[in-house]
């Protein structure tokens, strides 16, 4: 294979072949995140080409979003028993093939059906536990900045093609600009099946800061015992009142990040008279911040406390929520707006994932942090469908954005009470 040869090209010059695979799921990521995110962009054009109301549209976005987290722990199983690689192209070809029958939808339950169901069960075949996955498989040292760059990834593919997306579906139509996410789509899987493998020990590899090889620990054999196995572990998570704290910040990460200003973003500032391109340059604006600001989390979260780092992080979203209703939506309030948000806008996972490691061990780190995931995209659909709500029923997203806002500042002062509890029964790490 390709990625035998490569590894011993990258031994010779003394680099660890985790960095290629860091590189193959950092692609991963973005585009999957992209096909997450494009569908804030479509919005307003689906509602003139077929009337459907923005309740309607969130309703089905909410149901991706449900399917998005609630595939977590059970994709983080599959990847332990399949291999993240298989994972990874099943992932690409079902939202691929999802995105390609939706363009020829014409009727709301297909919209339901293909971009709600297949591209939520799609995209939650990986989702952001693919970045904990591969974090705590091929990493010991710089665990954390590596976290913070592949979640990195998340928030700039979600936001990054928006502008881009905007411009296409102003001038060709939304369809062309869906036609752009499965091309990227289709490069990621090619660099899939080149570069990526499973865990360090296929190359015969220790992990990187180790010096031991890691055999795969044993997995269940049978379909029920594998099912079984995310129950499991969530029965004994559900015990330690970390994880209930931590599942309740990652759903008020959602509800102010996804759910929220990545699918009403664009449709509010329409309200206010800003144009969808100038709309998404913003949210390309907090994706590009985001990015550094994910980085330096993961640094930070390296080497101090990460409870405090979720206070800082969560406060100044809250705040950043509360600025917004009282701006003028001028392009100098909204640039400070992007600014601040954008900073940590997905901040918060490589502290979460820390705690996650370090309350339940590495071993279910990553079933343990699939069902945090969850809670963070049951916040996301709680949130999209608020929205549109909100916009449906008042005319205005305004109490969508003021009770988001309330929710972080609540969230901030509960991770707090993390350092009052012990390590979990069964952590390890």
């Amino acid at each position: 294979m390709l990625s035998t040869q490569f590894a011993r090209r990258l031994s010779a010059r003394n680099i660890h072949y985790g960095w290629a695979v860091v590189a193959a799921t950092f692609l991963t990521m973005l585009v999957v995140a992209g096909a997450v995110g494009a569908p804030g962009v479509f919005i307003v054009p689906l509602q003139k080409e077929f009337g459907w109301s923005a309740a309607d549209i969130s309703g089905a976005l909410a149901i991706r979003f449900l399917l998005f987290g609630g595939m977590g722990p059970f994709a983080a199983a599959f990847m332990n028993r399949f291999g993240v690689r298989r994972m990874m192209l099943i992932s690409l070809s079902i939202v691929i093939g999802g995105l390609l029958l939706s363009l020829g939808m014409t009727q709301l339950w297909q919209l339901v059906l293909l971009w709600g169901v297949v591209i939520g069960l799609g995209t939650g075949l990986t989702a952001i536990v693919l970045g904990a996955t591969v974090a705590t498989r091929w990493f010991n040292h710089r665990r954390g900045l590596v976290m913070g760059l592949l979640s990195a990834s998340t928030a700039t593919g979600q936001l990054a093609f928006l502008p881009l997306l905007a411009s296409l579906t102003e001038a060709q139509g939304w369809r062309t600009a869906l036609l752009l996410v499965c091309g990227a789509i289709l490069l990621a899987g090619i660099v899939v099946i080149l570069l990526m493998r499973d865990r360090p020990a296929d190359l015969g590899l220790a992990p990187y800061g180790d010096t031991q090889v890691q055999a795969a620990p044993p997995q269940p054999t049978s379909l029920g015992a594998l099912l079984a196995m995310p129950i499991t572990v969530l029965r004994d998570a559900a015990q330690v009142p970390t994880f209930w704290i931590l599942f309740f910040s990652f759903f008020v990460c959602g509800a102010s990040t996804n759910g929220l200003i990545q699918t009403h973003f664009i449709a509010m500032c329409g309200d206010y008279g800003l144009a969808a391109v100038g709309a998404a340059s913003m949210l390309a604006m907090m994706g590009l911040f985001d990015f550094f600001g994910t980085l330096g989390s993961g640094w930070l979260s390296d080497r101090f406390d990460n409870r405090w780092l979720l206070f800082c992080y969560y406060g100044l979203r809250g705040l950043s929520l509360l600025y917004l209703p009282f701006s003028d939506f001028s392009l100098y309030s909204l640039s400070i707006f992007a600014v601040f948000y954008g900073l940590d806008w997905i901040a918060t996972v490589p502290p979460t994932v820390k705690l996650t490691v370090q309350q339940f061990g590495a071993d279910r780190a990553n079933i343990v942090f699939g069902w945090i995931f969850a809670g963070h995209q049951l916040g996301a659909a709680s949130a999209a469908l608020g929205g549109g709500l909100s916009r449906t029923v008042w005319s205005s997203y305004m109490p969508a954005f003021i009770g988001a806002g309330i929710l972080c500042l609540v969230g901030a002062g509960l991770v707090l009470l993390i350092n009052r509890e012990r390590p979990g029964q069964f952590a390890t790490a």
